[in-house]
């Protein structure tokens, strides 16, 4: 009986497979425990029904031909989904896509991470650091599960869920004249050297009609993008800042002064999902975790 001409034998494959590797009959023979005949059978059959000769024999050993090389390539998704169908060792993880903004993302989720990772090892995490816009639009384009940001956007497709409320506080370095007060208000911050946030935040507009409405004129000497960013500054020394304590406080209490700004402001960090896709299981599980495992503050509650 004549086979079709696409007629496939995977024990022909596999020889060519070992040989490819092994270079030997022998070899081949070995690797797939069969007897050398039965290799040489398998790649002689192969041969005839491509029409051209896989190998050549050369200082006692097989060299593929150009034409064995492009074939093996050919297998190589082949061999790759018979690897997943009966070759997987471990059960597949589920993985968390996490995005976040720096203010969140250095050290406290970090930390938050690792705990998490640790209690739930069949979880796979992958996590990426971008600004709160980016957040929102990674959520609306499908490319991250759960999001956490500092800013409520209202957009069509994504749900925010809150998380934390704080109040806005002054960090300054613990030798600050203002450090030992036990509230600083806007009139207090009247010729302070002082670090602000950058023109495009919203927070900047609400700050600075409070210090006109006290009267107050701080000397800006440097605007930054992130809270992150003014905490570290104001360590260092540069000036006072007036930020969400939330979560800087967490790994920046032993290197600043925090003291409660007398004000209305309030900030607020949410859980930002897709409205249209279900929540995976993994987001699910990590937002549990972080509502039961972030640490308490003197500065901020649970939303």
């Amino acid at each position: 009986m004549t086979r079709p001409k696409t007629w496939h034998s995977l024990p022909e494959y596999f020889a060519l497979r070992a040989l490819m590797q092994t270079g030997t009959t022998t070899g081949a023979a070995h690797q797939l425990g069969l007897s050398q005949s039965a290799v040489s059978r398998s790649i002689a059959s192969l041969e005839n029904r491509l029409g051209s000769p896989l190998f050549e024999r050369e200082a006692g050993r097989l060299r593929p031909t150009q034409e064995a090389v492009r074939l093996n390539l050919r297998l190589d998704p082949l061999f790759e989904a018979l690897d997943r169908i009966d070759g997987q060792t471990e059960p597949v993880r589920e993985t968390l896509r996490l995005i976040a903004p720096p203010s969140y993302a250095h050290r406290f989720l970090v930390a938050q991470i690792s705990s998490f990772m640790e209690m739930n090892p069949a979880f796979f995490v992958s996590f990426e650091v971008n600004t709160s816009d980016e957040v929102t639009r990674g959520i609306l384009d499908d490319r991250f599960d759960l999001g956490i940001s500092g800013i409520e956007q209202s957009r069509a497709g994504v749900k925010t869920m809150p998380y934390r409320v704080s109040g806005a506080v002054c960090a300054m370095p613990t030798d600050h004249p203002l450090a030992r007060r036990g509230q600083i208000g806007p009139a207090d911050l009247h010729g302070q050297d002082m670090i602000a946030l950058t023109r495009r935040h919203v927070r900047r507009g609400q700050l600075e009609r409070l210090l006109h409405q006290a009267r107050a004129t701080p000397r800006i000497v440097a605007e930054v993008s992130t809270s992150f960013a003014a905490a570290d500054l104001a360590r260092e020394g540069v000036g006072v800042t007036v930020i969400n304590p939330f979560p800087i406080y967490h790994y920046r209490a032993g290197d600043l002064a925090f003291v409660p700004f007398a004000s209305d402001l309030e900030y607020r960090s949410y859980f930002l999902v897709s409205e249209t896709r279900p929540m995976t299981r993994p987001a699910r599980a990590f937002m549990r975790h972080l509502r039961l495992n972030t640490p308490p503050d003197p500065f901020s509650r649970k939303a």
